[in-house]
């Protein structure tokens, strides 16, 4: 992969993890099973993401498509 194909991946993550600090998934669990009796209970998840990771994630994609040069020896 190149560095600025990668630079532009860490820049959008970077930008989407500042914006969004987070989201919630949420799993059904079987707690009861008689026969045509079912009781489930859903779970939420909270994932929680830093924005200051988001923020170092956007520098370095800065810096990888900006000093995006090809050395020629």
């Amino acid at each position: 992969m190149q560095k600025r194909t990668f630079g532009i991946i860490l820049i959008l993550l970077g930008s989407a993890m500042i914006i969004y600090n987070g989201f919630n998934y949420v799993t059904t669990e079987k707690v009861v099973d008689l026969g045509s009796i079912v009781i489930n209970k859903e779970k939420n998840h909270p994932v929680q993401c830093s924005p200051i990771a988001g923020a170092i994630l956007l520098v370095g994609g800065i810096v990888l498509v900006v000093n995006n040069k090809k050395i020629i020896i």
